[in-house]
């Protein structure tokens, strides 16, 4: 027995009817998983009062706080698209010496503990850093107390999930559609502008939206190099060693309600975008 399914695009394919019992136990392990994410965020949510909400949203330093992190997302995940699309596209189609190396650097930062990141950050944007001092010598930039330094500390730990996520977009397109544009005429640039990267544009607006989420939510690199001015989540951690759970809860729950609509609204920019032509298309 097979049962067909439709998907978005109106392709139809023939799927095996699933065994009753073997989805019976799968749902029972997965639902293991999501009440582990399900229950600590609804504990979180019902923890502060109304009272509590409109108190923090109303304080000028919370307001300046949830600002300044989504300020620092949206431009953690610009530089990413402009730095790590193009790698993405480079290791997807070519086969230079090295290429697994540099994909394992790409990596990186997934598997480094992030106070080492902020560590290893600190020494290289930091007042005595390799970068920072030069930097704050010759330009009169700064990496610490600064929205710079924001960047830099969001960019390191959130860049994987763009290069990797748009690097499977470019992967999933048939290169012959690309050799064929190029015998009609067009140029390398106007290949990748006007047929490769419309192809890709889900893997590409994905791997933005992930780095988008990771970068609003990090904590210990931004405290370690910047510190001041606070991040949200670092105003958090804050609240709570002066004031307490319930004080901090109520900033968390702000942050949460903020990321979260945006991570769906960036969600469905991604998935609900058609395209002419697209992977498995």
């Amino acid at each position: 027995m097979v049962e067909s399914e439709i998907y978005e695009d109106g392709a139809a394919a023939a799927l095996p009817r699933p065994s009753p019992s073997l989805m019976l136990v799968f749902w029972l392990l997965g639902s293991l998983l999501l009440a582990l994410v399900l229950l600590p965020l609804i504990s979180l949510i019902a923890t502060p009062s109304l009272a509590d909400l409109i108190k923090a949203a109303r304080d000028s330093e919370v307001r300046n706080a949830l600002w300044l992190s989504l300020a620092g997302a949206m431009l953690t995940a610009l530089v990413a698209g402009i730095v790590g699309v193009p790698l993405a596209y480079l290791l997807s189609r070519s086969r230079f010496p090295g290429r697994g190396i540099v994909a394992a650097i790409v990596d990186i930062p997934m598997s480094v503990p992030h106070t080492v990141a902020g560590i290893a950050l600190l020494m290289v944007f930091g007042r005595r850093g390799i970068i920072g001092a030069p930097a704050e010598a010759l330009f009169g930039l700064r990496f610490w107390a600064t929205l710079a330094g924001i960047v830099v500390a969001m960019l390191f730990v959130s860049a994987p999930y763009t290069v990797n996520a748009a690097r499977l977009g470019f992967e999933a397109i048939d290169p012959r559609l690309e050799k064929v544009a190029r015998t009609l005429g067009m140029g390398p640039w106007q290949v990748f502008l006007r047929i490769t990267l419309p192809l890709a544009w889900r893997g590409v607006a994905t791997g933005l939206t992930l780095t988008f989420a990771r970068a609003i939510s990090e904590f210990t690199a931004v405290a370690i190099l910047v510190y001041y001015p606070m991040t949200a989540p670092v105003q958090i951690y804050e609240l709570f060693l002066r004031f307490g759970l319930d004080t901090a809860a109520a900033v968390a729950v702000l942050l949460l309600v903020l990321a979260l609509a945006l991570f769906i609204v960036f969600r469905q920019v991604a998935y609900g975008r058609t395209a002419p032509l697209g992977p498995g298309r």
